[in-house]
């Protein structure tokens, strides 16, 4: 063995050398064993945009002065649209029925008929603050994946609500679960 090959022989088995190579190993072995994070869709803003505005557009056609609001797949507040003249009760109505649909992953009037038919379910109203049972709200997938809710408050009724909602996912050609 060479003057060479000793001294680096030295070096490995040195404690500190020892110690890098071991720390080195480790690394090395836990990057191999390391799982991906979880990756989730998200819509951009432009895309949440042009779905509240073309919810808001849709009630405005027939008359309805509306909010629409949008949240992502967590209930956060994504994007929101109010109409010139929508009542100030509009902006609660709409985000919460928003948070509901994507909180629960259905349309809101699923659940207000649910509630209708079985008075037992009534609870469902009080899960935390920001739940509403009302008509209006409807969660939003694309391409299979549920990325959020949409849901506007202010027309004469949840039915025209939800019809104005669907035409925001129309708008992002997301999916809508039949009414």
């Amino acid at each position: 063995m060479s003057d060479t090959n000793c001294t680096r022989l030295t070096r490995i088995t040195s404690p500190c050398g020892l110690c890098g190579l071991l720390f080195t190993l480790l690394a090395i072995a836990g990057a191999a064993l390391a799982k991906p994070l979880p990756t989730m869709p998200v819509l951009p803003l432009e895309l949440a945009h042009k779905a509240v505005l073309a919810a808001v557009s849709a009630c405005s056609a027939d008359g309805y002065r509306v909010s629409a609001a949008l949240v992502n797949r967590n209930g956060v507040l994504k994007a929101f649209a109010r109409a010139d003249g929508a009542g100030p009760h509009t902006v609660d109505s709409s985000r919460h029925k928003a948070y509901t649909a994507a909180s629960l992953r259905e349309p809101t009037a699923k659940f207000a008929t649910l509630i209708v038919e079985h008075p037992e379910l009534q609870a469902l109203r009080d899960m935390n603050a920001s739940i509403l049972i009302l008509a209006g709200g409807l969660p939003i997938r694309i391409d299979g994946e549920f990325i959020g809710g949409i849901g506007v408050g202010g027309a004469p009724g949840g039915h025209l609500d939800e019809r104005c909602a669907r035409a925001g996912l129309a708008a992002i050609e997301a999916e809508a679960d039949k009414p």
